[in-house]
């Protein structure tokens, strides 16, 4: 991939990052910064679909953009910015509502999911127009690449049908974004339930390790971390299907040293010695980011700067997009 691709990836501001986050997507991000022209948008307009509540929103905003500059991302090689800072997004959006019809935004699986979660609950109409907002996000930017998992091609493809639709009408406006599949992080599971993936919705917590979790917390969780009743001479070994407990600490002590999960298994014998072993080789990889991220809330007039960075380079972009798609359809210039 060159420098002159453009990649966005954006990320909702939902809550305290944890170590599945970092292994799994984050930890690439960091490296892709400098082999790409990388775009990573904190998307608070997307959260107010179920904010109901003051001051949340705000909150957690600032709290991923800390994680996301403690973790690595170089605000002069990644364009880092919250969406709200950008007008833009919100102003092409409703173009984009103009040029999507109902019945599209109708199939789409996750209105319908989250529509069914929220059962008896207040449904926002943002819910159902969220993919018009989206698409906005990503042809703002004349994206070349959208990292996305199999849950969110849906979206791209609506993007590019909006897209196609608009140039048709208006003449060649927008860049066709393609999804491509992320390079492949570590798969974190549970360390309570390791046939599932970390998450931060588990109930006790204790299967989840946050990157702001003290050392002694890391620590703790690890050394309670599930694996099996084997006591055989190669009780340690790396087998998902028949060890998951065991396969998932090998895997993450892989994953913040470098090596293959088959070779970490080789340097231990019992599961109390892996367990530690695996605790102190996270803590040694997310302490000098938890301590940044403390120093970064602790500090936020700095925080403020970063993301006045993020959204003047943003701006930059997507007030020429916007501007295009203005003359293409022909509106009064202002």
């Amino acid at each position: 991939m060159s420098n002159s691709t453009r990649v966005l990836s954006c990320i909702q501001p939902t809550g305290d990052v944890h170590l599945g986050n970092y292994l799994g997507a984050l930890q690439n991000w960091v490296r892709g910064q400098h082999e790409c022209d990388a775009f990573h948008g904190i998307v608070d307009l997307h959260s107010l679909t179920v904010t109901e509540e003051p001051g949340i929103v705000g909150e957690t905003t600032l709290s991923l953009a800390a994680m996301l500059f403690a973790v690595g991302l170089d605000p002069d090689d990644a364009t880092v910015f919250a969406q709200s800072h950008v007008a833009e997004h919100s102003q092409l959006a409703w173009i984009m509502q103009c040029n999507v019809a109902y019945g599209e935004l109708s199939r789409m699986t996750q209105f319908k999911d989250k529509s069914v979660k929220r059962d008896g609950q207040f449904i926002s109409a943002g819910l159902f127009t969220y993919p018009t907002l989206m698409a906005a996000d990503i042809l703002l930017y004349d994206t070349n690449h959208v990292p996305v998992g199999n849950d969110q091609h849906q979206h791209i493809e609506i993007t590019r049908d909006i897209a196609i639709r608009f140039n048709r009408r208006f003449g060649e406006t927008f860049v066709l974004p393609e999804a491509v599949t992320p390079a492949a992080g570590a798969r974190v599971m549970s360390l309570q339930d390791p046939t599932s993936k970390m998450s931060k919705s588990e109930d006790s917590g204790a299967g989840c390790v946050y990157i702001v979790d003290e050392p002694a917390a890391v620590m703790k969780k690890f050394k309670r971390a599930v694996t099996d009743s084997d006591t055989g001479p190669d009780a340690v070994r790396y087998d998902r299907a028949a060890k998951p407990g065991v396969a998932n600490l090998l895997e993450i002590h892989a994953a913040v040293t470098g090596r293959t999960p088959e070779a970490v298994a080789d340097d231990y014998e019992q599961y109390g010695a892996l367990k530690v072993a695996t605790g102190e080789a996270v803590v040694a990889t997310l302490d000098p980011i938890r301590i940044r991220y403390i120093e970064l809330m602790d500090d936020r007039g700095e925080l403020a700067r970063l993301l006045r960075v993020g959204a003047e380079k943003a701006r930059a972009v997507a007030s020429v997009t916007l501007q295009r798609v203005h003359d293409a359809i022909g509106m009064v210039p202002a």
